[in-house]
């Protein structure tokens, strides 16, 4: 396992490899990062809204499986090893307008060598839950 240095060390690398990716597109921006907890922001605004003017259902889908790819890599033990998604499922609970934000949390349901399960949920900035949402991550080799 990996101590807090060492998971600051590797998300620096990942950040400064410069690779574009969904969450540039949709204006993620990462909070912290623990090996039991990942924290990010997401903007409501054209990137993010569905054509009725609020948060679109599949940014808050590929915010969670965002924070929980990262969090499954952050705590793979073998080194050439990277977490792919191979289940999702979201329940959105309430509405968010365009010029809002979220703040979506991923925690760990089960960290295994082979399988990782995260759960997120995804709060507006007065703490009201917006999704939550499950994801089923499998270790594959990152080449």
């Amino acid at each position: 396992m990996y101590i807090q240095s060492d998971i600051q060390k590797r998300v620096q690398d990942f950040f400064d490899s410069g690779q574009a990716n969904m969450g540039n597109a949709l204006g993620i921006s990462f909070v912290s990062f623990k090996k039991d907890e990942i924290k990010a922001t997401m903007p409501v605004d054209e990137r993010t809204i569905q054509p009725f003017g609020i948060l679109h259902g599949g940014a808050s889908v590929a915010l969670a499986e965002t924070l929980a790819s990262i969090g499954a890599w952050l705590n793979i033990r073998e080194e050439g090893k990277t977490a792919v998604g191979i289940e999702i499922n979201a329940n959105h609970i309430r509405s968010v307008k365009k010029g809002d934000s979220v703040t979506g949390t991923a925690v760990p349901v089960q960290r295994g060598r082979r399988i990782q399960v995260w759960e997120t949920k995804i709060h507006t900035p007065s703490q009201k839950l917006v999704c939550i949402s499950r994801c089923t991550l499998t270790v594959v080799d990152s080449s």
